[in-house]
């Protein structure tokens, strides 16, 4: 919910048009501004101010979806349009009331700056951002609470609302859709849910959104191309399911872990509706949804936001399987002296040595010297790429070198470089070698 420092309500007003939602005083928060339930016929506290009330499935996404829209002052998540229960998280979802015509939906109502930002606009991205078809339920949310509904405060938004399911329905038919469910109606009473679902998925970073549109926009343009998947059914991928709407764990997920990605497995982001020719087997209506492919078919999936730790843990077992550098990168373990891969990487030409995982560049040949070791030694790391982390193992005090990208083991830093500097003394099983192209 976004806070409006300067606004404040100081008393309770006597009709008892406003009451406080329960526990949300908390006068050691700065920014505290307390929810408020409201009836149909309240004013706005100011004519430049209008609001409706959305329900369109579960309320955590769409109210951060909701207020994230320019114009939009404040989104909260609460109950209405039900009779006879109590209008409490804990009550809607009781299996008695799972089919209870009377039951309370979860909404999320809107205030917005009409001067900024339409009705028409609001409402567009309501019908678009779900299926409006679906009769008490979006996707796996079945219970008459998840129910598709616009709660108007005036006739005016009730013709507006109307208008809009008029241009909206042949599209949906044109699209193989059947007819919109959603009911309107005049707002009789909002309840603020309570405090802990408010900003939902700012209190619970690592989640999913629900994303069940139909993909159909009020435009007639069609959003989502087909596209063709061949090059994902050959060999190893990642594929990211992305949301056709805002989503903040993509975004987040975007912004942790894809942006800094630079691995020789490629990442490719899909719409849901853009997996034709590919074997999945993970549900793909929660964004982000991350899928690893072999020739085209579902190894591992994983639904929801993924921090980088786990996400190259899991890439790891993926693309190293059970090999000495899987061991080396997350068990801690050692190359052999001389093996193998350092004997290839020993005299290579200019370039770099890459995180074998994250594709980010870790050393540079400039920086290379023969050790006699039997390890790659390096004076120093490039800039920025790796951690330092202390290790007591096998009764000894070393420091630990690890890839600041992904985490993974790289070997051990020591003081007996040439000439006073360090020494890097670096596995190469976890490494990938990159020559340098002289622009």
């Amino acid at each position: 919910m976004k806070i409006v420092k300067s606004l404040f309500y100081i008393a309770l007003i006597a009709t008892g048009v406003f009451t406080f939602a329960k526990n949300q005083l908390n006068t050691t928060n700065p920014n505290y501004q307390p929810k408020v339930t409201t009836t149909s016929k309240e004013m706005p506290a100011t004519k430049q101010l209008d609001s409706i009330v959305l329900g369109e499935g579960c309320f955590w996404g769409a109210e951060k979806r909701l207020e994230a829209l320019p114009g939009v002052i404040d989104a909260v998540s609460g109950y209405a349009d039900g009779r006879g229960l109590e209008a409490s998280y804990r009550e809607i979802t009781q299996r008695k009331n799972k089919n209870n015509p009377d039951n309370y939906a979860e909404v999320v109502k809107v205030t917005f700056n009409p001067q900024q930002i339409s009705l028409e606009t609001i409402l567009k991205d309501y019908f678009e951002a779900h299926d409006p078809t679906q009769v008490n339920r979006q996707g796996n949310d079945i219970g008459t609470q998840y129910r598709s509904t616009v709660l108007t405060n005036s006739d005016e938004q009730t013709q507006i609302t109307n208008a809009l399911i008029k241009e909206y329905q042949p599209l949906l038919t044109k699209a193989g859709y059947g007819e919109i469910a959603t009911s309107v109606k005049l707002l009789d009473q909002f309840h603020p849910a309570e405090e802990y679902h408010q900003d939902y998925l700012q209190k619970n970073p690592n989640g999913y959104c629900p994303d069940h549109s139909t993909g159909v926009k009020f435009d007639g343009i069609e959003q989502v191309a087909k596209i063709d998947n061949s090059e994902l059914q050959i060999g190893k991928q990642i594929v990211v399911i992305d949301s056709e709407n805002y989503c903040p764990y993509c975004e987040k997920f975007k912004k942790d872990v894809a942006d800094d990605y630079q691995g020789s497995i490629p990442l490719t982001y899909r719409y849901a509706s853009q997996l034709d020719g590919l074997d999945i087997t993970t549900e793909t209506w929660a964004t982000p949804t991350i899928l690893f492919l072999n020739n085209g078919k579902e190894v591992f999936g994983h639904r929801g936001y993924i921090d980088a730790e786990n996400f190259y843990k899991v890439l790891g077992g993926f693309k190293l399987e059970d090999s000495e550098a899987y061991k080396v990168a997350f068990q801690k373990g050692t190359d052999g002296r001389f093996c193998k891969q350092y004997e290839i990487f020993k005299n290579t030409p200019d370039g770099q040595f890459i995180d074998k995982l994250s594709g980010v560049a870790l050393f540079d040949t400039r920086d290379r010297f023969n050790s006699g070791t039997g390890w790659l030694s390096f004076t120093k790391p490039i800039d920025n790429s790796v951690t330092e982390h202390l290790d007591t193992s096998y009764g000894m005090v070393r420091t630990e070198i690890r890839s600041k990208t992904s985490g993974i083991h790289l070997g051990h830093v020591f003081d007996d470089g040439p000439n006073g500097q360090k020494r890097y003394c670096i596995n190469a099983t976890v490494l990938e070698f990159k020559p340098r192209i002289d622009v």
